[in-house]
């Protein structure tokens, strides 16, 4: 078997990505707790993907693998997701649910570290070429990028199933957020190499 290698997604892969990533996510705990309804998730998924790691397509910093396989949105140092964006997305979420995902976010905040660090904002492989090594291909590719700059990462796990994955990569947890019937979050740090 031919085995695929990570490669930088330009900016008019855009909506590919996007894609790429939604469909990663359709079992992400946190994502489906956010959308149930199918036609829901489908619509605002790669719109939240987009809001949240666009901008690492303007940095080089997004990655795809294989024929859009999986991919991964990491932001750079001092790089912050389009906030501006958020709103709309948000008032998508069902009304129950936007206080404690709001309070979620509101405390993960506490623990994204202030010094210059790369953010693992999303990162996916289509359900059906799991277990191939494709999301271990592209974190090798991006920590690789890290260790060159020697900066810490982090990122915030939104599904508990992938926490010793990180860990492989030297990805530490450093605490757990579970606000009511809101999924938990754990944030981790993996430091400058």
């Amino acid at each position: 078997m031919n085995i695929p290698e990570a490669r930088v997604a330009g900016l008019s892969e855009g909506a590919r990505i996007m894609h790429a990533i939604t469909i990663g996510f359709v079992n992400d705990p946190v994502a489906r707790y956010m959308w149930s309804d199918p036609e829901a998730y489908l619509a605002m998924m790669p719109k939240l993907a987009m809001a949240y790691g666009g901008k690492a397509l303007d940095h080089a910093s997004a990655y795809t693998i294989g024929d859009y396989s999986g991919a991964a949105l990491w932001l750079p140092p001092g790089v912050q997701p389009d906030e501006d964006q958020f709103n709309p997305i948000f008032e998508s979420i069902v009304e129950e649910k936007q206080a404690e995902l709001g309070e979620s976010l509101e405390r993960l905040g506490a623990f994204h570290p202030q010094e210059p660090h790369w953010h693992l904002a999303m990162i996916a492989v289509d359900a059906y070429q799991q277990g191939q090594g494709f999301g271990s291909i592209l974190m090798k590719h991006a920590i690789n990028r890290c260790d060159e700059d020697g900066k810490m990462a982090y990122l915030e796990s939104s599904n508990p199933r992938n926490i010793s994955i990180y860990e492989r990569y030297g990805f530490e947890v450093v605490g757990e957020v579970k606000v009511g019937g809101c999924p938990v979050f754990t944030p981790m740090i993996r430091p400058a190499s």
